[in-house]
């Protein structure tokens, strides 16, 4: 899958408006049809909360609140339209998908959207750095790198 040109620029503007905390969002669509949903990342919220539970803060993770996550999911499906990537960046590294993101993917052994892109925009100094894509493979139980722009 690819996204579109104006779905990758919309990613880069929140992850830039973001920096240097982590940004989170949904994109979802039907055909050519991509909609981006920036989603609030409420980490600072849970480690001020639980810094037990949740040692990092927002510039190192992200954590979209269910209820946010489940309208926006519940919404799109009633239009129609599938879950066709889950986007964040990271601050000041590269764009990679961490072993934390493959624990936050997988809580029961397998995403809960198998089908979806993973989307991770690296961003250094103020700029975007680079951007790359992953798609779980579950023969094999793991998410690869695969080209989606």
């Amino acid at each position: 899958m690819k996204l579109n040109k104006d779905v990758i620029d919309e990613i880069y503007k929140h992850s830039l408006k973001e920096y240097p905390d982590e940004c989170c969002g949904i994109i979802t669509g039907i055909d050519d049809k991509q909609t981006v949903h920036q989603c609030e990342n409420i980490q600072n919220r849970m480690h001020d909360e639980d810094p037990e539970r949740f040692p990092r803060d927002a510039r190192t993770a992200y954590f979209i609140d269910r209820t946010e996550f489940d309208r926006i999911i519940s919404s799109s499906l009633r239009n129609g339209e599938t879950v066709l990537a889950l986007y964040h960046s990271h601050a000041e590294h590269e764009a990679y998908f961490s072993e934390e993101d493959v624990a936050a993917q997988t809580v029961f052994g397998e995403p809960e959207f198998p089908d979806a892109l993973h989307v991770v925009i690296s961003v250094m100094d103020r700029k975007v750095h680079d951007m790359k894509c992953f798609k779980w493979e579950k023969g094999k139980k793991i998410f690869f790198a695969e080209d989606c722009s």
